[in-house]
């Protein structure tokens, strides 16, 4: 399975002397069917690279430099620092902050290195910046987590609203599969297009609506409000299988499409024709990203859309359904293992005394033992080191002083901290310039395990090579602390197959029941869709197809939920929002597509899109370099001027850390406002200013 976004494609690796030598697309694969696209076939240069970190290495105090030490040294230095911290602030003093890209079984180990021995719920991902808004919105409709619907289910839709995002970039092979569709078929399919630029996914729509930021809610309410006013709702639907429609239409009675024209800047006459395409759609889908989910009203956005399915009844059937395309290709399997600060594994909630007893029984701690408060999310874990509430930090796969909002705080954190830790297959990056401990860490394909794509689908990927010098797979290094810590009987394993069949088994029961899962099967059988609650299960390919739903009466939830602006809205000082996002040939924080000749040649630098009039406004021409200032900080990029971005926007994209040059991070830029229910932070949307500069800095 390829390593970068959720949409889990399946690739055949050839290796020679050892090494990765050539990656391609496997036909057998559900996900992709042999398409593939170029990150993946550009693997092979990013694997053994002059930065790859291949030793433990040590500072011995702060300020100091990096030392090679051996593995036996660097754990046992790091668990003596970490009792210190719990013995003299607690077990809250500790925390842990990992990554999508972990595979389960490294996911599983972590959280509960993290609960069972340390005694933290502190244990969050950098999934809390990608998808915590849409588990939440799935949470809070449809009773839990897990997307409805599934990639089949794009061949045979008849509409597809594709709300923030630009799926012909972010999830290329999932576009690909509606452009198919959509050509197969172009006067029986329609594809509507929100978004406040015009893109490659915009080339195919039928539909463009280049809205104001942030005005989603408004949109969908409206979209809403017009397919109750021309009798287009599934009444018998919502009247059995759902809860909440008189508090719903108190609310879309109050959104006529002209008021959401006047919030979202759109055409009255725009949103009519899309709420009556999608309202007449024989199966309707709708597909989003981090331009729904990265917002203070991430949640509500998720809810939003989610309620055009139940009131319509478009969920649960072929070509229907709400579908979150996931950021990261483990993001689903993180949250299966309890990789966030409020869950345990099973989709279970920490705050559940008997849903702890479980786990306690499973992993055969004491009772009790377990936390029952929530832990920091992502956010907070950094607020807290500046804070001092929180004093050590263990960091893996994941580079947050490149990836999170405000990266002056982030920085003065991994200062401030008593202790931290890296586990990474590389350095230096943004993030291990700052760590205390370095611990090299095998990267795909070095080790086995599995993942599970955006559709709910379980692959199992081989180990291929050995990794370089003394790195080791995260589930090692992770197991060696828990025995130099004292605790050896619940880290008793063998292989990363060993590690699956215990997560396995105490899935039993849930809602993402994969019991009847081993290693052995998915070798064996292939890819595999939870539900899978038995060995000879065939799994589930969409969700909800009784229409019960995981809520206590069995019906879904019409939340009703209101339009809410930016939370930094523009001035006379900062007159332009700026929202940021990713390109084509790039992933993260650049840690991996960097390293390939080929995509760098093909995307070298950021640059910035600003609408003609803005542009004009400001004194700028098409090439110009341009000092972009918010409240927090300051970036410079080359500017493209032109009419394919909404007047009074501007886009910028994220995978440049100060490491690449201080002044190419949009992440100076970005605030650290968050959902209340989410806690994912607002990266779409903040007010900037531009000014031209004669040259780049240096």
């Amino acid at each position: 399975m390829c390593p970068y976004c959720g949409v889990g494609c399946g690739l055949l690796v050839q290796v020679r002397d050892g090494r990765v030598a050539k990656v391609k697309g496997d036909p057998a694969h559900p996900a992709n069917f042999g398409d593939v696209c170029a990150k993946a076939v550009h693997l092979p240069p990013i694997l053994r690279t002059a930065d790859r970190l291949v030793h433990p290495q040590l500072r011995h105090r702060r300020g100091g430099a990096l030392e090679r030490v051996p593995w036996e040294l660097a754990l046992r230095f790091t668990a003596d620092r970490v009792r210190e911290i719990v013995m003299a602030h607690g077990p809250d003093a500790v925390a842990f902050y990992a990554s999508g890209q972990l595979l389960t079984e490294e996911y599983y180990v972590a959280a509960k290195l993290a609960r069972a021995v340390v005694g933290t719920n502190n244990f969050d991902t950098n999934s809390r910046l990608c998808m915590a808004s849409a588990a939440a919105g799935y949470w809070r409709s449809l009773g839990s987590d897990g997307p409805p619907a599934a990639y089949a289910d794009l061949d045979v839709a008849n509409c597809f609203l594709l709300i923030g995002t630009n799926t012909a970039d972010c999830h290329p092979i999932t576009f690909k599969r509606i452009r198919k569709r959509k050509l197969q078929s172009p006067d029986a399919v329609t594809v509507i297009v929100v978004d406040p630029r015009w893109t490659e996914t915009a080339d195919i729509a039928d539909l463009h609506m280049p809205l104001q930021p942030g005005s989603d809610i408004a949109l969908l309410n409206a979209m809403l409000h017009v397919l109750w006013r021309e009798g287009l709702l599934d009444a018998n639907f919502v009247a059995k299988h759902t809860s909440g429609w008189a508090q719903m239409r108190a609310v879309i009675e109050r959104y006529p499409p002209e008021r959401g024209a006047a919030l979202t800047g759109l055409s009255p006459e725009i949103i009519v024709t899309a709420a009556l395409r999608f309202g007449r759609a024989r199966a309707a889908m709708s597909l989003w990203s981090m331009g729904i989910n990265q917002s203070h009203v991430g949640t509500d956005k998720n809810a939003a859309i989610i309620n055009l399915h139940l009131a319509t009844g478009q969920i649960g059937r072929p070509g229907a359904g709400p579908f979150s395309l996931t950021g990261q290709p483990n993001a689903m399997g993180g949250r299966e293992t309890g990789g966030l600060a409020h869950l345990l594994p099973g989709y279970r909630l920490v705050a559940d005394a008997a849903a702890r007893a479980v786990v306690e029984r499973h992993w055969a701690i004491p009772a009790g033992r377990l936390p029952a408060t929530p832990g920091r999310s992502a956010l907070e874990i950094f607020e807290g080191l500046a804070s001092g509430a929180v004093r050590a930090v263990w960091i893996m796969c994941t580079n947050p002083a490149a990836s999170m909002p405000d990266l002056d705080l982030v920085e003065k954190a991994l200062r401030q901290a008593d202790l931290v830790v890296v586990q990474d297959a590389y350095h230096p990056t943004e993030t291990t310039r700052f760590a205390d401990v370095l611990l090299p860490a095998a990267q795909w394909p070095e080790k086995d395990g599995v993942m599970t794509n955006s559709e709910r689908r379980l692959t199992y990927l081989p180990k291929l090579v050995e990794p370089p010098g003394e790195a080791l797979p995260d589930t090692v290094i992770l197991t060696r602390f828990a025995h130099e810590m004292g605790v050896k009987e619940p880290f008793q394993f063998a292989s990363a197959a060993e590690v699956f069949d215990e997560l396995a088994a105490l899935t039993a029961g849930t809602v993402c029941d994969y019991s009847g899962l081993s290693h052995d099967r998915l070798r064996r059988d292939g890819p595999l869709q939870w539900p899978v609650p038995a060995p000879d299960h065939p799994g589930t390919e969409r969700l909800y197809q009784d229409r019960r739903f995981p809520t206590p009466d069995g019906r879904a939830r019409l939340v009703a939920v209101e339009h809410d602006e930016p939370l930094e809205p523009v001035d006379a000082s900062f007159p332009l929002t700026l929202t940021t996002g990713r390109v084509r040939d790039h992933w993260h924080t650049l840690t991996r597509t960097i390293k390939s000749p080929a995509l760098r040649s093909r995307t070298p630098e950021p640059i910035l899109e600003v609408n003609l009039r803005d542009a004009q406004r400001a004194g700028i021409q098409d090439g110009d370099f341009v000092e972009i200032t918010s409240r927090r900080g300051k970036a410079v990029a080359q500017c493209l001027v032109s009419a394919a971005i909404r007047e009074g926007t501007c886009f910028l994209p994220f995978h440049w850390g100060r490491q690449s040059g201080f002044y190419k991070s949009a992440n100076n830029l970005t605030l650290s406002g968050r959902d209340p229910i989410s806690q994912q932070p607002e990266l779409k949307a903040c007010a900037v200013r531009l000014r031209r500069v004669a040259e780049p800095p240096a």
